[in-house]
């Protein structure tokens, strides 16, 4: 079955780095397009990043466009995204999601940016 397994949250200071990785298991990665979401507490969930099947199509949500990075390795069967500069309204869990239909999302991971 489809199974997507988020890593790297954890805590930094404003103006740090992360790097979240996603597994993806149980479909045809390479023919996949993928996102980032997130949800900080109190809030509805929100996109921040897509890519392409292929790599070659990214799009950013216009609160992360020049910090964010999303990438994907279709060997690994990973998707990345590299946050930099980061800001403490970025505080929220983040979520992979692979766009099928309705979609399918992974568990979660936590990213607290405080000082």
């Amino acid at each position: 079955q489809v199974q997507l397994v988020e890593s790297g949250g954890g805590l930094v200071q404003p103006g740090g780095s992360l790097r979240l990785s996603c597994a993806a298991s149980g479909f045809t990665f390479s023919r996949a397009g993928m996102s980032w979401y997130r949800q900080a507490q109190g809030k509805e969930r929100e996109f921040v990043a897509r890519i392409s099947s292929t790599g070659t199509g990214t799009i950013y949500a216009d609160s992360v466009k020049g910090r964010f990075t999303i990438s994907r390795d279709n060997v690994k069967n990973t998707v990345a995204l590299q946050m930099n500069s980061l800001k403490p309204e970025d505080t929220a869990v983040y979520y992979c999601k692979y766009e099928y239909y309705t979609g399918y999302w992974g568990q979660g991971t936590q990213v607290t940016v405080s000082s």
